[in-house]
């Protein structure tokens, strides 16, 4: 757990993923698509990737990758993250978090 944390402290946005993992991306466009400033972890490229997916089950991330974290709260995966922005809410914690400073519609 504290490996996750000391890699998400003071990063307005941070998602753990795998190289491979398509959706991985559609998230990350989705959200550099705000001009948001995100920290990007690939856990199949490093090399205590498997030790950060233990931590990240142990903060109760039991979802498949990617995992994401907005204001150094877990926001959970795609599903997660689609949602907020299909309600509206994923500019909202973006603009919270410092990760982007303002968003015209």
């Amino acid at each position: 757990m504290d490996v996750v944390n000391v890699m998400i402290q003071g990063k307005p946005v941070v998602i753990f993923r795998k190289s491979s993992c398509c959706m991985s991306h559609s998230v990350e466009s989705l959200i550099r698509g705000f001009g948001a400033n995100l920290t990007i972890y690939e856990l199949d490229r490093i090399t205590n990737g498997q030790q950060i997916e233990r931590a990240l089950v142990q903060l109760g991330f039991r979802q498949s990758l990617p995992a994401v974290f907005i204001g150094q709260q877990l926001v959970g995966n795609e599903r997660q993250v689609m949602s907020l922005h299909v309600q509206n809410q994923l500019v909202p914690l973006l603009i919270q978090a410092g990760a982007i400073w303002m968003w015209n519609k």
